[in-house]
């Protein structure tokens, strides 16, 4: 499956979106619970980091445009080539707004590219465990009172065009997460729930993939090493603005491998909602532009299947988000 296809798919049901103004905005936040909006004013947008295939190692930004991405670094030859670096600077709004009203913007068909990791060298990966109902079900847990809070460096992060790759003599019980993660847009410290939205730059799909041995037995009940081994972190293919996903919270989710559906349910299966989870980090850390939190997995990980199964060499991930995009995945031994 090339990333033109994706790109295609994903569009193709993308609804238009009401007014952004603060009027309509509180509207929102009144009757759906979420707002429309978020960090600064940009809107509508796709944003991904790409390399051209003839020269693969040079991460530059852009917006997907259909079957084309538009080259910022192009457009605009002393812009920052990483997406962090350009909200660092504070600059996306201006740069994005510049480019969006051009009537020239510098295209390049996605043909021609590699699609990478929409954002990487971020300062946290934060992720929240037992998140969604049918997966404490699964497990016949009793959703938990507070979220479950852990982390993944951000090393392990990788886009479309890398492979997870498996340490096999190492690990044999690798397992699949599908989830909803979002990346901040700018600096968030003791942010109250009813701002949270502010904060948010948009919505990727993310695998929050997990050796499950390492997690549960091998490093003493500590999360970290089983889900943070290299290349653990699989993101994109896009980050969809808050305005393109519309309610973060009423999205089709889904995982299949090898093209047979493993994981499929909705994000209104979220336990902890995003604003009272960004409130609770807050409270206690600053969270940076760039960073990012995976919210929780759906039942139907592979842990939990009678009889268990795992990830294995040559494997294809499909996640899927409605709204977002399809991220695909390759498994590869280390």
């Amino acid at each position: 499956m090339n990333s033109a296809w994706i790109v295609r798919r994903t569009i193709s049901h993308i609804k238009p979106q009401t007014s952004r103004k603060t009027v309509n905005s509180a509207i929102a936040a009144t009757v759906f619970g979420f707002r429309k909006f978020s960090a600064g004013t940009v809107s509508n947008m796709k944003i991904v980091q790409f390399s051209y295939k003839n020269n693969p190692n040079e991460i530059r930004v852009g917006y997907l445009d259909k079957d084309n991405v538009v080259d910022l670094n192009k457009a605009i030859p002393d812009l920052p080539t990483t997406l962090l670096e350009i909200l660092k600077k504070g600059e996306l709004d201006k740069v994005l707004s510049s480019c969006k009203c051009s009537s020239s913007p510098v295209k390049e068909p996605l043909s021609n590219v590699l699609l990478k990791a929409p954002i990487t060298g971020m300062d946290k990966v934060l992720c929240i465990g037992l998140n969604y109902k049918d997966h404490c079900e699964e497990q016949k847990l009793t959703p938990p009172e507070v979220p479950m809070i852990f982390s993944k460096f951000a090393s392990t992060v990788i886009g479309p065009s890398d492979a997870v790759k498996l340490r096999t003599d190492v690990t044999d019980k690798v397992d699949w997460e599908v989830e909803l993660a979002l990346v901040i847009g700018k600096k968030a410290s003791m942010v109250k729930a009813a701002n949270a939205f502010d904060y948010i730059l948009g919505y990727t799909v993310a695998q929050d993939i997990s050796a499950r041995d390492w997690q549960k037995a091998r490093n003493g009940g500590q999360f970290l090493l089983g889900k943070s081994m290299d290349t653990f972190c699989p993101i994109g293919p896009c980050i969809a603005t808050a305005d393109e996903v519309n309610d973060p919270q009423k999205l089709a989710i889904k995982c299949s491998i090898n093209g047979v559906i493993k994981q499929t349910s909705r994000t209104d299966q979220l336990v902890h909602k995003i604003p009272d989870v960004i409130e609770r980090l807050t409270s206690v850390m600053t969270l940076y532009p760039g960073d990012i939190l995976l919210t929780g997995t759906p039942g139907g990980v592979g842990m939990y299947r009678s009889p268990p199964e795992y990830l294995k060499p040559g494997d294809v991930i499909h996640s899927e988000i409605e709204n977002i995009g399809i991220l695909e995945t390759r498994i590869e031994k280390f």
